[in-house]
């Protein structure tokens, strides 16, 4: 076993309206790179991991910069394949504001990612070195391919002795090409030590129930108690399951906190009001990356790991873009309850 931090997903040209405007209210896109496992990889490098992406982009300019914009923050790129065919995939946003909430659109067919098969990355070699191996459930939902690369990838990460973790991450946008969620996510699943997700990722991936009404606001812990026992009592290979818990009151102000079910017991994280969102887009990867860290540096303090990843994420609505850009130092000086916002002289 070695000590990469390793991810395996999409990245994307994310192109963003200015401000909080409509799609096209001026003529401008602001264009950077976000995706799901590039942000968590990137996220772990800054707390101190050394992580790897890995990825399938085209061998342009494109591809090149999304490579590069990764790398810049310390990240491994060298198992990332440039390829011939395919593109890079784009993703529109709309920031809302106030009850008019944000807005995705995808444009991501054919990309490099979803053409490539898994004979297309040698996750032997890859993973050789992996401590730590994680993916979400965007991944498998793009194509049969990356469904299937998304397993291999899985496989060969536990037969390389590192602890697997997965977002179940639901997109109903993208399952489109002949499976249910359940279908390919319930298979991923069993060869997951850690599982991240929402209630509804819970419902909409792993068809287990909960009694929770996402859209009311309102939260009730219990429900979560009973809601990660039974993904524990139907997937016994799991030992962690973390639930992100976001009361939405508005597109700018939402209640933000966590609950963990571990190999000690059940915990709920510190709870914070996030009142004015500059960018909520990468929260939940930044709580996966915040979670990652915590339960490698501190396995068996269940309760801070839980806390450290409910304020890393916090931290990340304050910034613009799809990476959490907080240092360990900040996200530990919010654990410690430091969230008064003053300058720090």
């Amino acid at each position: 076993m070695g000590n990469k931090y390793v991810t395996f997903g999409e990245i994307m040209l994310r192109l963003k309206s200015p401000g909080h405007e409509r799609f096209f209210q001026s003529p401008a896109l602001e264009a950077t790179f976000g995706g799901g496992e590039a942000n968590v990889a990137v996220s772990l490098s800054l707390l101190g991991k050394d992580s790897r992406f890995v990825t399938a982009l085209p061998a342009n300019a494109i591809g090149e910069a999304a490579a590069r914009e990764v790398r810049k923050y310390g990240v491994d790129t060298s198992a990332i394949k440039m390829t011939k065919g395919g593109r890079v995939g784009i993703y529109f946003l709309e920031t809302g504001a106030n009850q008019r909430p944000s807005s995705v659109v995808y444009d991501r067919a054919e990309s490099s990612i979803a053409l490539s098969k898994p004979s297309d990355f040698d996750f032997k070699a890859i993973l050789a070195d992996a401590e730590w191996f994680h993916i979400t459930g965007i991944t498998p939902a793009i194509s049969q391919n990356a469904a299937d690369s998304s397993l291999a990838a899985m496989q060969a990460a536990k037969k390389a002795g590192a602890t697997v973790s997965i977002d179940l991450n639901y997109r109903k946008k993208l399952w489109n090409y002949g499976k249910k969620a359940p279908e390919v996510m319930r298979e991923l699943v069993k060869f997951a030590d850690v599982i991240i997700a929402n209630e509804e990722d819970i419902q909409k991936c792993l068809g287990i129930e909960a009694k929770v009404d996402v859209a009311s606001g309102e939260l009730d812990t219990d429900v979560y108690k009973e809601l990660t026992e039974e993904v524990k009592h139907q997937f016994p290979n799991v030992s962690v399951v973390a639930v992100t818990l976001r009361e939405s009151k508005s597109a700018d102000h939402n209640g933000w906190s966590a609950a963990l079910s571990g190999k000690s017991g059940f915990y709920l994280s510190k709870h914070y009001e996030i009142t004015d969102i500059i960018d909520r887009v990468g929260g939940g990867d930044s709580f996966s990356a915040g979670l990652i860290f915590a339960l490698s540096e501190y396995g068996d303090d269940e309760q801070y790991a839980i806390n450290f990843a409910a304020a890393a994420s916090a931290l990340k609505h304050s910034i613009e873009g799809d990476f959490n850009l907080s240092t360990k130092a900040e996200v530990e000086a919010l654990c410690k309850g430091d969230g008064s916002g003053r300058v720090q002289r």
